[in-house]
This record gives C-alpha cells, sequence and structure tokens, in this order.
C-alpha cells in the first residue's frame, strides 16, 4: 500500500525517484532517436516564424493590446500578475503602477492612464500608494494636455497625502492653464510655505498675480462695453418705437426688446439694424420675387434713401435669372404684406424707407423689412393678389 502525507499526497522514496528519472531519460531518448525517422511538420513557416516567436511571452517585443489573442502561457503571466485571487489589492495597485511607469517612460500617455486607472479601482489601503497613483495619472494627463483632469487627480492626491511637492507645483501649473489665478496662487503659497526659495514655483506665482490682474482689468472693460451696448441697445428700441415702426413681436409680449429685431435668417444673421453716426437707422431689407422664387438681400439701407434708388441698383443689369428681362424699373410693382400676412399693399417706390416703415400697415418681421416685386400686370401678378 502507497505511503501517503497528512494531505493525501503520495511520499516518493530515494529508490522510487531514481527509478522514474531512469525512465524518463529512456523515453526521452526513444523520442529523439525517432525525430531522426520522421520530417517535421508542425514547425513555423518560413516567411512567418519570426511573427510566429514573438508571440510568445520570452519574445515579444510589445505587450499584447487589448483584444489581441493571447498564449495560454501568457494568460497564465497576467493572471499571475493581474489575477485578484493571487494578488492583495495592495499588491495589483503596484503592479498596475509598475505598468503604468513603464507606458510612461515610452510616452504612452493614454495606455499609462488606463493601468493607473485599474490601480486606483483596486482601492488598497495603502493611501501613499493611492496618492502615486493619482499623481502619476495626474502627470500623463498633464503631458496630454488634460489640464483639468490633471488637477483632478492631483486634487485626489493631495487629499490623500498633503504637501505632496511634485503633486502641488502641477495643480499649481494646471490651474495656471485654465485660468484659475486665485487658486494656483494658494497652491504656489502652499508650496512655498516649505520651499520658499523654489524659483520655479515664485515664477509661477509671479505670472499668475500678473495674469490675475489683466484678467480683472479685461472683464471690466467687457462689463464697461456690455453696459454701453445696453444703452445703446435701449436707445435704439425707443427711437424704432418713437419713429411708429411697428414689429412682429416674439413670445407674444406687449414690449418689443432686441430678439425682435434679430434676422430670422441664417445667411443675414450678423445684419441686424442699426444707428449711423446721427442717430438714423440703417435696416437690413430682403427683396422677395414670388413668381421666380428668387431673393435679394440689401445689407444697408438707410431710412433716408429711397427705394427707387436702390431699385435702380438692383436692375442696373438685368439678374441672371430674368433671361426674358422682364424685370425692369418701368415694369414692376413692389408690395408689401400686412399683419398676419393677410393682406398686400402697393409701395410708393418714391418714398424714403424710414416713410415707408410707418406705414401703420407695415410690419417688420424678424428685424428685416421685406419687399415683394412682380411683372406688372402679369398673370403671375394677377394670380398673387387673388390670394388676399
Amino acid at each position: 500500500m502507497e505511503e501517503k502525507n497528512e494531505k493525501g499526497r503520495k511520499t516518493w522514496t530515494d529508490e522510487e525517484r531514481l527509478e522514474l528519472a531512469a525512465k524518463l531519460d529512456a523515453e526521452l531518448d526513444e523520442y529523439i532517436s525517432n525525430l531522426e525517422k520522421k520530417s517535421y511538420t508542425e514547425g513555423w513557416p518560413e516567411d512567418r516564424w519570426e511573427e510566429e516567436m514573438e508571440k510568445h511571452p520570452f519574445f515579444m517585443k510589445e505587450s499584447p493590446k487589448p483584444g489581441d489573442e493571447l498564449s495560454p502561457l501568457m494568460e497564465g503571466l497576467q493572471q499571475l500578475k493581474y489575477g485578484e485571487d493571487e494578488n492583495t489589492p495592495e499588491e495589483l495597485a503596484n503592479n498596475y503602477k509598475e505598468d503604468g511607469n513603464f507606458n510612461y517612460k515610452y510616452k504612452k500617455y493614454r495606455l499609462a492612464i488606463l493601468s493607473y486607472t485599474e490601480g486606483i479601482r483596486t482601492k488598497c489601503k495603502d493611501n501613499d500608494l493611492m496618492a502615486q497613483l493619482y499623481n502619476n495619472r495626474a502627470a500623463s494627463h498633464f503631458m496630454l494636455k488634460n489640464y483639468r483632469s490633471s488637477l483632478n487627480d492631483s486634487k485626489h492626491a493631495l487629499k490623500l497625502k498633503p504637501n505632496y511637492p511634485k503633486v502641488l507645483n502641477r495643480a499649481a501649473t494646471c490651474c495656471f492653464h485654465v485660468k484659475d489665478y486665485d487658486q494656483c496662487i494658494q497652491l504656489c503659497d502652499q508650496f512655498l510655505d516649505h520651499s520658499p526659495t523654489d524659483k520655479k514655483m515664485l515664477s509661477l506665482k509671479a505670472e499668475a498675480v500678473t495674469a490675475r490682474e489683466c484678467l480683472k482689468r479685461d472683464k471690466r472693460k467687457q462689463e464697461r462695453l456690455e453696459k454701453k451696448l445696453d444703452k445703446e441697445e435701449e436707445e435704439l428700441i425707443n427711437i424704432i418705437k418713437n419713429k411708429g415702426i411697428n414689429l412682429e413681436l416674439v413670445d407674444q409680449r406687449k414690449k418689443p426688446d432686441l430678439k425682435d429685431l434679430e434676422p430670422q435668417i441664417p445667411q443675414i444673421a450678423q445684419s441686424r439694424v442699426h444707428l449711423d453716426a446721427e442717430n438714423k437707422l440703417v435696416w437690413p431689407v430682403m427683396i422677395l420675387y414670388p413668381e421666380t422664387h428668387q431673393t435679394d438681400f440689401i445689407q444697408n439701407f438707410h431710412e433716408e434713401t429711397l427705394l427707387i434708388e436702390q431699385l435702380e441698383q438692383l436692375f442696373s443689369e438685368p439678374p441672371e435669372w430674368d433671361t426674358e428681362k422682364r424685370y425692369t424699373l418701368q415694369n414692376i410693382n413692389v408690395y408689401f404684406e400686412g399683419k398676419d400676412k393677410c393682406s398686400v399693399h402697393k409701395v410708393n417706390t418714391h418714398h424714403p424707407l424710414g416713410k415707408i416703415l410707418q406705414n401703420e400697415r407695415f410690419i417688420v418681421r424678424g428685424g428685416t423689412p421685406a419687399f415683394l416685386i412682380l411683372v406688372r400686370s402679369s398673370e403671375a401678378e394677377k394670380r398673387f393678389l387673388a390670394n388676399y
């Protein structure tokens, strides 16, 4: 009967070990001698032997990428290093830190971030190690210019390890990059409490103080400009109102505001009505041709300019789309639509724009007066007028 130890495993005598070794040697000799009698057909192809060899963990030039098929040996090695059953959280965290450091050294910062992140997820109880992981991930983010992410990781590291010099330095620099100058100066001071003569930190603080003052100055200038613009815009609304020009109001409001002057057509969104040096209105104006579905846009139509003068410029040469040359000053009528687009009214083209807009039936829609032009006495004009 075989002799077994307390764990149930067989206990080998020296004689049995020697006998087994002799048997293995004999089998190996027999295997080698048989190799000479048959051709080897299971080797690597000559054109791919280097590629196949590099799949072996001992000969790999690069670590496997996520999703790559792994050899059983590589899977076993990874399990030994990263398996939760084989390692404590602290060991796992340290393994991921080493992997991250390797990638960081070779400037593979995104891979380094992934490794440090896995280390952080272990939630190990070693605060110093966790602070290093956060600090190292902050460094990787910094190299990718992800300054806000780097700053967030730096703050986590400082919670675990206050007055961590590397982290304070990087956090202050991140704050400078994201223009949080108050926090940058605060972090600089925290660093300088322990290293009051550090030239880099003293220089960074001085730059942050200067930048903060410039930012405050620019903010004051912007506030003054906004107040000036608000005053000018209020004046613009009042002038339009006092001239008796009717605006189509947005959101059913009773009083007009700047929203009512914003052009609704994207192509002319930047061409809003404005005042000239003498506080006269200058409007963007749409000219529509219902029969041909064509459109003209007059960007700056002064309120004192006669409509006929603008039309002369438009028709100084026949439009490309007017192949029959029907649209001439002597051969057209000009209209505008009234309230709710339920009526249409003929325009006296010898009046200035300002007087036309003061007509109680004229409604300025989307901050842009619009006129419709049709060939006089044409069938298109008759059909158009019949719709109202």
